[in-house]
C-alpha cells in the first residue's frame, strides 16, 4: 500500500526570497512520495512581497500547493493552526518558511513516524546553525526547563519540523505563542511514550532575517505556567486552586495558633505584631483560593457537558501495511 497521504504546513512572514527555493525544495523531496501529498503556505499578513511571490508559484507548481493569506500578522501559532485546520490527510508536516529546516527530511520522518507507531515525531537540531548567544543558549535553558516542568523528555522542542498523525493533532487547538509547547499539549491527548525524537539537518538562513530573538526566554517562562496547568489540572482544576489554598491555609493556621500561645500562655500582647496581620490575609487567601477551586470545577463541568469534546478518544489505524521481514528481504 502507498504511503498514508501527507499535508506539509509552512507558516511564513517576510520571507519573500525564500518563497521559489523553498517550492522548488519541496518539490524535489516529495516527488518520490509513494502517497497523496499537499502543501499549505500560510502567509502571516507579511509586508513585503511573500503573497505576491506565494500566488507566483503556486500558478507555477501547481494543484499541489496552496496559499492561504491571513488578514494581518497574527503570530506563527496562529498561522500554523490555520495551515492545519485547512489540512485533510491523515499526517500533517510542519516547518519553518526560512529554509532553516531540510524539507528532504519530511519523507524519512513520516517512514520513521510509521514504523515506531508514534502519534508526533520532533525534529531534532542537534548540530544547529544558529548564533550561540541569542538562539542557541536560550534553546537550550528552555529545554532543559520544559523538560522538567512537563515531564516530556526531548531535546529540543523548537524544531519547527514535525511530522503528526493528523486525528491526534486536531485534537488540540493552538493559542498566543503556544507553537513551541506542542509536543507538551501533544501529551495531553496522547502518551508520553507515542512522542518521539529524530536528529534532522539544520542550515544557516540565506536570505532574511530571524524572527526570534533573546527575549522570547521569558515569555517560554510565562507560557509554561499554562502548560503546567492544563497538561496536569485540565480537567480537574479545583485540584490544583484547592491544593494551593490548603498550603496557604495551613501556613496561616500554624501562625495564628503560635499566636494564641502566645497570647494566652505567655501573656503577651499580640495586637500590635504584624505577623497577626500576615496570618490573617493567609487565611483569607486560603478562602479565596478553595472557593475559587469550587468555580472552577463548575466550569469545567459545565465546559465538557456543553459541548462535543469528550474525555477519551478512540484511536483509529492508519491505511497503511508495514512490510513484512520477507518483503524486506525481498
Amino acid at each position: 500500500m502507498p504511503l498514508p497521504s501527507l499535508t506539509v504546513v509552512v507558516p511564513m512572514y517576510n520571507e519573500q526570497d525564500n518563497v521559489l527555493p523553498l517550492f522548488e525544495a519541496l518539490e524535489s523531496a516529495l516527488q518520490n512520495y509513494s502517497g497523496p501529498w499537499k502543501a499549505i503556505l500560510v502567509n502571516d499578513g507579511s509586508s513585503d512581497g511573500t503573497s505576491k511571490r506565494l500566488n507566483e508559484a503556486v500558478a507555477q507548481f501547481g494543484e499541489r500547493y496552496r496559499h492561504i493569506e491571513l488578514q494581518r500578522n497574527f503570530g506563527q501559532t496562529a498561522a500554523m493552526q490555520a495551515g492545519i485546520d485547512a489540512a485533510d490527510t491523515d499526517l500533517i508536516a510542519t516547518m519553518d518558511g526560512d529554509l532553516q529546516n531540510d524539507p528532504a527530511d519530511i519523507p524519512r520522518l513520516v517512514e520513521e513516524l510509521l514504523e515506531r507507531d508514534l502519534d508526533l515525531l520532533q525534529g531534532w537540531r542537534k548540530d544547529r546553525k544558529d548564533h550561540l548567544v541569542s538562539r542557541k543558549v536560550p534553546s537550550r535553558f528552555a529545554n532543559r526547563l520544559i523538560q522538567r516542568v512537563s515531564g516530556v523528555k526531548l531535546n529540543d522542542y523548537g524544531c519547527s519540523l514535525k511530522v503528526y498523525r493528523a486525528d491526534a493533532l486536531k485534537q488540540i487547538r493552538l493559542y498566543g505563542e503556544m507553537h513551541r509547547f506542542i509536543p507538551v499539549w501533544m501529551a495531553t491527548v496522547c502518551p508520553p511514550s507515542r512522542i518521539g525524537e529524530t536528529v534532522v539537518n539544520h542550515r544557516e538562513r540565506l536570505t532574511g532575517e530571524s524572527k526570534y530573538g533573546i527575549s522570547r526566554t521569558f515569555r517560554v517562562l510565562i507560557d509554561l505556567l499554562s502548560v503546567f496547568f492544563f497538561l496536569k489540572f485540565r480537567a480537574r482544576p479545583g485540584h490544583f486552586f484547592g491544593s494551593i489554598g490548603l498550603w496557604v491555609g495551613m501556613i496561616g493556621s500554624l501562625l495564628l495558633a503560635y499566636l494564641a500561645g502566645v497570647k494566652y500562655i505567655a501573656g503577651e500582647n499580640i495586637g500590635d505584631r504584624p505577623l497577626l496581620l500576615v496570618a490573617s490575609l493567609l487565611i483569607i487567601a486560603s478562602l479565596q483560593f478553595l472557593t475559587t477551586g469550587v468555580l472552577s470545577e463548575i466550569l469545567s463541568r459545565i465546559f465538557f457537558q456543553t459541548t462535543n469534546v469528550k474525555s477519551y478518544k478512540v484511536r483509529e489505524p492508519l491505511s497503511y501495511e508495514r512490510p513484512s521481514a520477507t518483503d524486506s528481504n525481498d
